[in-house]
């Protein structure tokens, strides 16, 4: 096992073998505050261009569960206040963030946006944070969640949000952030970092209603499908 690093506040290790998220010491706080300073100075600069499908505007009901890919989620915060403003309703939202370190400096980023963060992935304290989503939904809190995340294979849905989704009786709504001008890391995902004025494609598909009782393969399928059709690379 690889010891921690000197600064970083270890995670407790309780009898009942609950994983606890780890949380900021001061230095990540300030790289925290200087993504958020980065990202809101970036998409100032951005030239948008906003599509919705007309079946996510005929019916406005709430909360919905958000789905895009792993490495499209740079801009979220912007995403989300953009379709908030468009349905003319308070923002409410909340995002599927790693219990991992690198995690504990994204959700710290959201928070900076006013975005809740329900900390758990597939390979860490994912059971926790199913239920920590579905209580947040119950609350009235739209969800954000990456279907081929944490580890891929990129754009490849996996179960976990057809689960969510019927386990919680909601739609998923299928989006796609498209930047003209971007740089592209060298991560499995290939996550894409937008440039300064740049041209912003935000695509917003038909809603995917999951029935409790439907075969959760074919609906996977199904949104794979419409999210590679607003998907351009």
């Amino acid at each position: 096992m690889t010891p921690a690093a000197p600064d970083a506040k270890p995670r407790a290790k309780p009898q009942s073998g609950v994983v606890v998220p780890y949380t900021l010491n001061w230095w990540r706080r300030a790289l925290v505050w200087a993504i958020a300073t980065i990202i809101r100075i970036i998409a100032a600069s951005l030239r948008w261009r906003w599509e919705f499908h007309p079946a996510l505007l005929a019916n406005q009901n709430r909360p919905v569960i958000f789905c895009t890919w792993h490495n499209r989620v740079a801009l979220s915060a912007m995403i989300y206040r953009g379709y908030v403003r468009r349905i003319q309703q308070p923002p409410r939202l909340a995002a599927v963030v790693s219990a991992s370190r690198d995690g504990a400096i994204i959700a710290g980023v959201l928070d900076q946006f006013r975005i809740e963060s329900v900390r758990g992935s597939s390979s860490r304290r994912g059971s926790q944070a199913m239920l920590e989503l579905l209580t947040t939904i119950e609350a009235g809190y739209d969800v954000a969640v990456t279907p081929d995340g944490p580890r891929g294979p990129r754009y490849e849905v996996q179960m976990g949000a057809i689960a969510l989704a019927q386990l919680a009786g909601k739609p998923l709504i299928p989006s796609a952030c498209n930047l003209r001008w971007k740089l592209r890391l060298k991560s499995w995902d290939r996550f894409q970092i937008p440039l300064p004025f740049s041209r912003v494609r935000m695509r917003f598909g038909e809603p995917l209603s999951i029935p409790a009782d439907a075969d959760r393969e074919s609906l996977r399928t199904e949104l794979q499908r419409r999210l590679n059709a607003l998907t351009e690379d």
